[in-house]
């Protein structure tokens, strides 16, 4: 066999694998129904930890406040800032009858780690149900928390939700930065979807809080700085316990950094969880994005070659057709419709970036989360 025999019969083997994944699991969410307007209502906290966001908490925990939900507790987590965060939520919880201040201060166990002081919070907390986000989050709709919490029932305890970034025009970094959030939302809505969730977000989860005594908290990956959110969810995740939630109103609108150092700065905190997820779900990402890298670097070598071109253009064709309809059709529930036309583009720059992350995480390890 040559060598050209190799990479073709190899990228043939490529683009089986991708085609497996949209048909039989991205395409689980893209033709997913609508979901049908729930009435229920659960009491509820929302959590925000923050950590030097006085700006952001002046900006964005009104539209938290003015939530049109019966009532909801708000658990404002000041995590040992240095700025003025403190002052501004007390400054809100004199306004606020339903709004819990806890002041974490730094230990030298846990300094600088998240997961001690969201713990805090969630034990300070009164309600049973516990909606999360970000101090620089806003909700895109008053009817956030009924979107979210109205999936909640005797089985399913959680609800993952989706974060998105704030679009800024003629910003490249916007676009790969939003494809980015696309992109995962996609994989762990349709992952959910067949009983395997892995992964939540932050910005925008929820769980009930029986899950988080249950699993101890977060004292099987304490030490690891980053994964409140999705090592969490990779632990307690089931098929009959997860929920996804995708309604417009539901959505949570994030500001996104704005140069490349400080997007792979915080990209290298996130992907540096993904090695302590489950198996399964580590063999499952690993062999997409291998699959995805090499997709782009087979394609190039047997169209420049010409070696069987006319069945390459047809498996890429066929690839790109599955692609442009599932991301098509996910963009279009998610409000990102502007990311498709760029979307070969975009997915070979954020592979090779990604690859770029993991490469620099092996060298040294990323900084905790602020």
């Amino acid at each position: 066999m040559s060598f050209l025999d190799f990479v073709y019969y190899s990228f043939i083997t490529v683009v089986f694998i991708q085609v497996v994944y949209y048909v039989f699991f991205f395409s689980k969410f893209a033709f997913i129904k609508p979901e049908k307007e729930r009435t229920k209502t659960l009491p509820v906290s929302v959590i925000i930890c923050a950590k030097n966001e006085e700006k952001n908490l002046q900006n964005f925990l009104p539209s938290i406040i003015s939530q049109r939900y019966p009532p909801f507790e708000i658990v404002l987590i000041n995590d040992a800032s240095t700025d003025d965060t403190l002052e501004v939520m007390e400054a809100f919880a004199a306004e606020h009858s339903n709004i819990k201040i806890v002041n974490v201060k730094n230990i030298e166990a846990f300094w600088g780690n998240k997961k001690y002081a969201l713990t805090l919070g969630i034990k300070a907390s009164t309600n049973d149900y516990l909606l999360f986000t970000d101090a620089d989050c806003e909700p895109v709709s008053k009817d956030w928390i009924h979107n979210m919490c109205a999936h909640f029932n005797e089985e399913q305890t959680i609800v993952l939700g989706y974060g998105a970034y704030s679009k800024i025009k003629k910003s490249f970094i916007n676009k790969l930065i939003r494809f980015e959030t696309l992109v995962t939302a996609t994989q762990y809505f349709s992952f959910a979807q067949v009983g395997i969730p892995y992964m939540g977000v932050g910005r925008n989860l929820a769980y009930a809080k029986k899950e988080f005594f249950n699993a101890n908290g977060f004292i099987n990956h304490i030490k690891v700085r980053s994964g409140d959110d999705d090592l969490f969810i990779n632990q307690v995740a089931t098929k009959s316990n997860t929920a996804i939630c995708f309604s417009e109103n539901s959505f949570t609108l994030s500001l996104p950094k704005t140069n490349f150092k400080d997007w792979i700065t915080q990209k290298r905190r996130h992907i540096s969880t993904a090695k302590h997820y489950k198996a399964t779900h580590k063999t499952l990402l690993a062999l997409l994005y291998c699959t995805q890298l090499l997709f782009w670097i087979l394609a190039p070598v047997l169209l420049i070659t010409t070696f069987n071109w006319q069945i390459v253009i047809g498996l890429i064709l066929i690839r790109l057709t599955l692609q442009y309809t599932i991301f098509g059709l996910s963009s279009k529930k998610l409000g990102e419709q502007d990311l498709i036309i760029m979307l070969p583009f975009l997915e070979v720059f954020l592979v090779m970036t990604q690859l770029t992350i993991f490469i620099n995480n092996l060298i040294s390890k990323p900084n905790h989360w602020k």
